[in-house]
């Protein structure tokens, strides 16, 4: 690879998922190199500080109504926006002074750019036939699901204009509509990230994030491009994380250990991968709007009739996870991968991990992004770091050939601080 830079920035990346447990911040310095898009790994990362802001616990309880589908007025979701978006201007903040303090510099590095995704509250995956519906508003009667024109729809709060202003930083936010308004699923969006640095000439790898929803990234050998494929595949942590909190009163399954102590009911998890999310093919995409409440409330019922423990509960929503991982790979992937690169929450479940490593033994290597000097904590927040990078220089950010979209498109807007 020519060692002729094309350029470096020093980009805040942010973002918070499914599982509402936090905001992600990662400074990172992205240099790039002139033979971008023609050479496998043709940029480079270095990490220079991450850390995870919690969100105050009335906060995080609106967002969590909000995702649930509790009514709100058009005003009460403004001032949730902004809330959410000082959340994030502070985290930023929080986290350029404590990387100078870390360092000891006397005044902080500004970043060139803060790039935020914001927080979910609502995502619409498209219909699978796109068309383009043309009759007049009076003839749907208010009903909005006879409007055909298939196309997405997603919500993320925390504006980025907001976030510029507090900051005094250029903020790129909105990353999914512009994949949305191609007919994309809008996500995943991570994968960019993947082949631009987890791609290898000899394996075949798969990525695969455990947030709290599971999506993986298919990186053929070779590093080619077309040959990216991924997709929103798991329930992830999202339904283990609302157990564990409904029957221990624990936030999370820390490094699964209430799991370990059960054994999972093998016959329901069969069951409960017959949805149809899990036998559709990809490009596809979910959240809580299917992984909600409601929806484990309907498993527990299940575990309940077979008087199930509650550890033999969280034994069996782990396997479920792990099963739905590992069934996808073999229902829509070419082959099984050569290595299986862990990252997200979930990566830090020793019970899940194990269980995937067994689902997938012997020909198969699964580790963490870890191992290949992406942390494993922090990858989405560093993804996101990156698509602001090349939102900054006009370069397309998604890949048609995961989400679905008719074309490349440039990802995000970029807000400018509000002139003194």
């Amino acid at each position: 690879m020519s060692e002729q830079k094309l350029d470096r920035k020093l980009v805040l990346g942010m973002m918070s998922g499914t599982s509402v447990d936090g905001i992600d911040a990662a400074l990172v310095e992205v240099t790039c190199f002139d033979r971008f898009d023609q050479v496998v790994n043709p940029i480079q990362i270095n990490l220079k500080a991450a850390a995870t802001f919690a969100y105050s616990a009335d906060l995080r309880a609106e967002i969590l109504a909000v995702c649930a589908g509790a009514p709100r007025s058009l005003a009460q979701i403004c001032v949730l926006d902004d809330a959410i978006a000082h959340a994030f201007a502070n985290a930023a903040q929080d986290l350029i002074q404590q990387q100078a303090i870390d360092v000891g510099l006397a005044q902080p590095l500004q970043p060139d750019l803060i790039a935020s995704h914001g927080q979910t509250v609502y995502h619409r995956p498209p219909s699978p036939n796109l068309s383009l519906d043309r009759q007049p508003l009076e003839h749907h009667q208010n009903n909005a699901s006879k409007f055909n024109h298939g196309l997405g729809y997603t919500v993320q709060l925390g504006r980025g204009s907001v976030i510029a202003h507090q900051t005094g930083i250029p903020t790129a936010s909105d990353f999914r509509t512009a994949d949305i308004n191609l007919g994309g699923q809008g996500a995943p969006l991570a994968p960019i990230l993947d082949w631009l640095l987890l791609s290898h000439q000899q394996l075949n790898r798969v990525c695969q994030n455990i947030g709290g929803i599971g999506n993986l990234t298919f990186l053929a050998a070779g590093g080619d491009r077309n040959a990216v494929t991924g997709w929103d595949n798991a329930p992830g942590n999202v339904l283990i994380d609302m157990a564990t909190q409904q029957l221990f009163g624990q936030p999370f399954d820390r490094d699964g250990h209430l799991a370990s102590q059960g054994s999972p009911n093998q016959s329901l998890v069969e069951v409960w991968l017959e949805h149809e999310f899990f036998t559709t093919p990809p490009p596809k995409s979910t959240g809580r709007e299917l992984f909600s409440p409601a929806y484990l409330q309907a498993l527990i019922q299940h575990c309940d009739r077979l008087q199930l423990s509650g550890h033999d509960v969280l034994a069996t929503l782990t396997e479920f996870t792990a099963r739905a991982i590992v069934n996808s790979y073999d229902q829509f992937l070419p082959c099984r991968p050569d290595e299986v690169l862990v990252c997200g929450g979930g990566s830090r479940n020793r019970y899940l991990m194990g269980r995937l490593s067994d689902l997938l033994a012997p020909n198969v290597f699964v580790t963490t992004t870890d191992a290949c000097g992406v942390d494993a904590d922090f990858k989405e927040a560093i993804a996101f770091a990156v698509l602001g990078f090349l939102c900054l220089h006009d370069l397309p950010g998604n890949l048609p050939s995961v989400t679905g979209a008719r074309a490349e498109a440039i990802l995000g807007r970029i807000d400018l601080p509000l002139p003194a």
